[in-house]
């Protein structure tokens, strides 16, 4: 079976944590993709730039649009993905 893991970030909540709790964060996240990796359980992955550089694409009637910006306002936007 294959999974996707999916990386949320709040912007305001790392905007609001100090320099010292975004390194936990930030180390937590590497120590638990290196034990995946080990283990023979992750793919890929990549991390995404902020929703201010989104663009929506819709499929409707047949046709695409494309809009600039994320498709709904979130506390909390998509950061990255992991494969497993």
């Amino acid at each position: 079976m294959k999974c996707i893991c999916l990386s949320y970030l709040g912007p305001v909540n790392w905007e609001t944590m100090t320099e010292s709790e975004r390194k936990v964060s930030v180390d937590e996240f590497f120590a638990n993709e290196a034990e995946m990796c080990k283990n023979g359980h992750l793919i890929g992955g990549e991390g995404l730039q902020s929703a201010q550089n989104a663009t929506t694409l819709r499929f409707r009637n047949g046709k695409v649009t494309v809009t600039d910006g994320a498709y709904g306002e979130t506390k909390e936007q998509l950061a990255g993905f992991l494969d497993s």
